[in-house]
């Protein structure tokens, strides 16, 4: 029988044993005698290492995945990364700078070459990452969305919607980030409350000396100005009606025209209408045929538009004009306002609309078929938690046409043609045979659309194969909130698009991890957590066990060292109690039958407990509710199986009829837990199950507990629960009376049941209750017999009552006592004080009033507490 090291190592305990899973094969898939479970992990991208937010998505996934495995599944666990075209271009080229090379100096090429080997090194870092986190991943079919295969599908799928019209390119208002200089699409964009200006100004009449005060927070895009907008119904400006204003800007003469659009209420009610800058001016330019004027260049500096100020930074342009629009006497006045500004998410910059040309998706249609799969109950998929679902929902109705195309190079190449002499566009999987005559499309696809289709190109569509036939639609999805607009949503519509269902039975959405005060974790804040550093500290099992049940779906909680140091105090209890079962085995120990004849009351009650522990934990597995999973574990292992039932087996060990049943118990229920904990801390499982079963056998072969409803005994649990509460209340009483566990004590009991349930319970458990109460005498009968020198406590169907003679030293207490409230009345008065200062109360920031009025009230609590408890003591000593 092997042995378990003395000390709970997890660092040693995890070297090499995630090489060995996978070069056994314990994670590929294609067992067709199984039902088939699949899962595809969620795509990292190559930008740099696994964040704590991956270590937790991944974990549940691991979680989900280990659980099914054991339930029988065939379970298709897919691995792969995402290219991530936006960040990972941008820090390929931030690298490629710091080494003195431009971009366009080496040509798109080149520069896909330094991106490749970034992905190559990273992709190993990731791997990396993965092992050290546990994950059961099956790397045969690991894919990358921008290797030859999702290249394939992409292609195919860019060529389809064209065909039937739904993508489409055309000349529209757009989102612009002008560090990476590109286009983004809405959900690509942060908004932020950021401090501002309004700028009011005088817009005079052309025809006569007399003006209206137009209000802007962008003066910079005057220059773009095709109109004064405002509302029919204002009567204060009726009289512009066939009338023109001059831009104070440049002179140019705006013609006003009437929209119910505008906000009477808002600013002046007057706007000025910047149809190539604005989304909301791009649909009345729309409406009313307006010229689209583009001020800016694609870095947010003025075109030759903006005159004198072309070349000039957009912020710097506005300040110089405004300065200008002074000097003539044409500035009314300036607001301070705090507004929403849309903020790249990938660069921060604020973000341009601007008018460009971009390939869109048509969404109504898509997005209309996707709802109607949802709103169907035979093919929807299942939200956990549910609320999420409206979030779809709402967004897939409002839901506007998608801006596919990024002005990058690394990607998946727009599969779009131009005719070098008739601009003609082709649009084509393959490219054209007589490529000579056409230049590809230079922009790349957002990495969303590649992205999209995850869930069914990863099991080898477009091709029919055997892997999409088995294992589409996955089983599961695991994601944060935040993603469920970028990513679920758009995988859903592609997913009824191009496989006719949805693309996932149930979508798991998880919370974010915040840092211990609660804020959002950010490099800006430099508050992230690197799960590989703690890994290093407190191993992996430690680590996936506080994600996994800190984690209620749609919850966010906080990350805390604490909990991982109770995590670790966890397993090593397991680690402990494990060792204690296998030192108790002989050399020759052979697992047998349990012989339920010779089971004692114990023996029965922690068969009862596993067998409720697995229907909880089952239960909860199945509505992904991790963290009551981790409840219901910790109560079992660390209350019922270590605290009580080890202690109590000891006796049973020292019994020669009934010792080897006795292991027999303690090796069973052992080993149930090691496969119920497996899900959550495979190392320790994996390390404790082969010495458990022997012949070095591994937990990844075990079953999921099958527990006997035959032991699932009321009437047990019942009596082992009084059993628990006198013991328990004997501890307590010598706790609070500083009672050593040395000093045998006098119980009685007094059984009010009418049947006399104590007095059976004693004489059938009383080896129990003698041993763990370390009792001199224990007597339990149907009348009240206690003496005035103890403690009487109420219990289930009685009293208890446990004596003080020679048992306490009243006059040592006492002492002890009068020392320890001399300290308390020391902080009482120190807190008293404080607060009677006037200078303190007025003066000291809340925080600090607050932190010492509750360490004020915790002393003036100790101290009620100790003068309770000498008035207790002098009372029995006056007896």
């Amino acid at each position: 029988m092997k042995q378990l090291a003395q000390k709970y190592n997890p660092q040693e305990i995890e070297k090499g044993k995630y090489e060995t899973w996978i070069k056994d094969g314990f994670f590929t898939a294609g067992d067709k005698s199984k039902s088939p479970y699949s899962i595809v992990l969620p795509p990292p991208n190559v930008t740099g290492k696994l964040h704590i937010g991956h270590a937790l998505n991944t974990t549940l996934q691991d979680v989900m995945a280990r659980y099914k495995r054991l339930q029988g599944f065939d379970v298709c666990f897919v691995p792969g990364m995402d290219h991530a075209g936006i960040a990972t271009q941008a820090v390929v080229e931030k690298k490629l700078r710091g080494m003195g090379i431009d971009k366009y100096d080496i040509g798109r090429e080149k520069f896909l070459n330094y991106a490749w080997d970034w992905k190559k090194e990273y992709a190993i870092t990731i791997r990396k990452q993965w092992g050290k986190l546990g994950l059961s991943l099956d790397y045969s079919r690991e894919c990358f969305t921008f290797d030859e295969k999702r290249n394939e599908a992409v292609r195919t799928v860019f060529c389809s919607l064209y065909e039937k019209g739904l993508i489409y390119r055309k000349e529209k208002i757009i989102n612009w980030d002008p560090v990476l200089k590109t286009a983004l699409s809405n959900i690509e964009v942060v908004y932020k409350e950021d401090p501002g200006k309004m700028y009011y100004f005088k817009y005079f009449l052309a025809d006569e000396d007399k003006y209206i005060v137009v209000g802007t927070t962008r003066p910079e895009t005057m220059f773009g100005d095709v109109a004064v907008v405002c509302n029919p119904k204002d009567e204060r400006y009726k009289f512009l009606k066939g009338r023109k204003l001059i831009n104070p800007a440049n002179g140019d003469l705006l013609p006003v025209i009437f929209d119910p659009y505008v906000d009477i209420e808002f600013g002046t009610g007057a706007m000025k209408c910047t149809p190539a800058h604005d989304p909301n001016d791009y649909n009345l330019g729309n409406k009313y045929h307006l010229d689209m004027i583009v001020c800016m260049n694609d870095d947010a500096t003025m075109n030759a538009v903006a005159g004198k100020y072309q070349g000039l930074d957009r912020y710097e342009c506005r300040n110089k004009l405004v300065e200008e629009i002074k000097e003539k006497g044409l500035l009314d006045h300036i607001e301070e306002i705090i507004h929403q500004v849309g903020h790249s998410e990938r660069s921060d910059a604020v973000i341009e609309p601007r008018l460009s040309k971009q390939w869109f998706v048509s969404m109504k249609g898509l997005s209309l078929a996707a709802l109607n799969m949802q709103a169907n109950e035979n093919s929807k998929v299942n939200f956990y938690p549910p609320r999420f679902e409206k979030n779809f929902i709402n967004w897939m109705e409002g839901i506007e046409d998608w801006c596919i195309s990024r002005q990058l190079w690394w990607g998946h190449r727009i599969p779009a043609y131009y005719h070098k002499e008739t601009n003609e566009v082709l649009v084509s999987y393959n490219p054209p045979e007589d490529m000579h005559n056409y230049v590809q499309d230079e922009d790349v696809l957002d990495t969303w659309f590649s992205s999209a289709l995850w869930p069914f190109t990863t099991l080898g569509w477009p091709d029919n194969t055997e892997d999409l036939k088995r294992y589409y639609p996955n089983s599961l999805m695991v994601t944060a909130f935040d993603i469920i607009l970028f990513w679920v949503s758009r995988m859903m519509f592609q997913g009824v698009e191009f496989t006719k269902q949805m693309p996932f039975k149930d979508v798991l959405i998880h919370g974010l991890i915040r840092d211990e005060q609660g804020r959002k974790m950010s490099k800006s804040l430099g508050n992230g957590i690197d799960p590989m550093d703690v890994i290093d500290q407190y191993g992996a099992d430690a680590l996936r066990l506080f994600l996994a049940t800190s984690s209620a779906p749609g919850l966010d909680f906080r990350f805390s060292t604490t909990k991982i140091e109770a995590s670790w105090n966890f397993l090593n209890k397991v680690w402990n109690a494990s060792r204690f079962v296998l030192m108790n085995l002989p050399h020759d120990f052979k697992r047998k039958e349990i012989d339920d004849s010779l089971l004692t009351l114990a023996d029965r009650w922690i068969l009862a407990k596993l067998y409720f522990t697995t229907t909880k934990i089952t239960e909860n597995l199945d509505k992904y509710e991790f963290a009551n999973v981790g409840t219901y574990l910790t109560n079992f292992v660390w209350n019922d199986f270590c605290s009580w039932y080890i202690e109590m087996s000891k006796l049973s060990l020292l019994n020669d009829e009934i010792a080897d049943n006795a292991r027999q118990v303690l090796v069973y229920v052992l080993s149930q837990i090691m496969v119920l904990l497996h899900p959550l801390v495979p190392f320790i499982t994996d390390e404790i199950y082969s010495a458990i079963i022997g012949n070095e056998k591994s937990i990844h072969n075990a079953s999921w507990p099958k527990i006997d409803k035959k032991y699932d005994d009321e009437k047990v649990k019942n009596s082992m629960d009084s059993i628990i509460e006198i013991i328990s209340v004997v501890r307590n009483v010598r706790n609070t009376e500083n009672i050593a566990n040395s000093i045998k004590l006098k119980i009685n009991v007094y059984d009010k049941s009418e049947d006399g349930k104590l007095i059976t319970l004693f004489n059938e458990n009383k080896d129990y209750l003698i041993k763990f109460t370390n009792a001199e005498s224990f007597i339990v009968e149907k009348c009240k017999n206690f003496g005035d020198n103890g403690r009487v406590v109420a219990i289930s169907n009685g009293e208890l009552f446990v004596s003080f003679e020679n048992a306490i030293d009243i006059d040592k207490e006492l002492e002890k006592l009068s020392k320890e409230l001399s300290k308390v009345e020391a902080g009482v008065a120190r807190g008293e004080a404080m607060f009677n200062n006037p200078s303190f109360v007025s003066k000291a920031p809340a925080f600090k009033i607050e932190a010492e009025r509750k360490i004020l009230d915790d002393y003036l609590s100790k101290k009620a507490s100790i003068i309770k408890r000498i008035d207790e003591l002098k009372a029995l000593n006056k007896k």
